[in-house]
């Protein structure tokens, strides 16, 4: 006999749940099909802006310590974008663990009873997901577009600082300006998507 906890009978975790019949096809629940849609949205493009962000973010990081390398004297600014990245993973796994778990409650107990104080728990936190991930979309638009690095320290022209930067070839390198990186540009065009959804949802 499978256990039950927090009043959720773990029977009903089967994994023909996941099937086309019971997800999509299935009309007994209000709006079924539709929150399904919604979280997915959430997830998929939440989860594709953290991913291609943190690949521009790491790259960042790597070419800053690489120019390090080659000059001691030179320090690459790019803070701020390594900064709203950050923030980016931050907001995108909020919205996956939260998301993630409705997802998988309404999926295997739609008919669960839930008390004052679990349904406040879910509003708070959607009203938290929505929060984050408007900070989120807004930053990393305003810092992609409008930010560029830039060299601090003494003793060196910016054309030599630039020579140097442009040897750091990994993944094509890191432009000057965040809007010229096509990951960058990409990690945004994601966020906002995922934004629209969690709306939504």
């Amino acid at each position: 006999m499978a256990p039950v906890i927090w009043g959720l009978d773990l029977k009903e975790m089967q994994w023909y749940k996941f099937g086309n019949s019971y997800m999509w096809k299935n009309r007994d629940y209000h709006l079924r099909r539709t929150k399904f849609i919604i979280y997915q949205c959430a997830l998929i493009f939440c989860v594709v802006s953290e991913s291609l962000g943190t690949a521009a973010l790491s790259d960042y990081v790597d070419s800053q310590k690489f120019v390090k390398r080659l000059d001691r004297r030179i320090y690459v600014y790019n803070n701020d974008y390594i900064a709203v990245a950050s923030y980016n993973i931050f907001a995108g796994v909020f919205v996956a663990f939260i998301f993630g778990a409705a997802f998988f409650f309404d999926l295997f107990w739609p008919e669960r009873r839930e008390n004052k104080a679990v349904r406040t728990a879910w509003k708070v936190c959607g009203v938290l997901a929505c929060v984050f991930y408007c900070a989120d979309a807004f930053a990393l638009t305003i810092i992609t577009a409008t930010q560029c690095q830039y060299f601090r320290g003494d003793g060196f022209t910016r054309e030599y600082a630039e020579s140097l930067l442009r040897q750091f070839k990994k993944d094509g390198g890191t432009p000057l300006c965040y809007r010229n990186n096509g990951r960058a540009i990409a990690a945004v065009v994601f966020c906002w998507p995922g934004f629209l959804s969690v709306i939504a949802r």
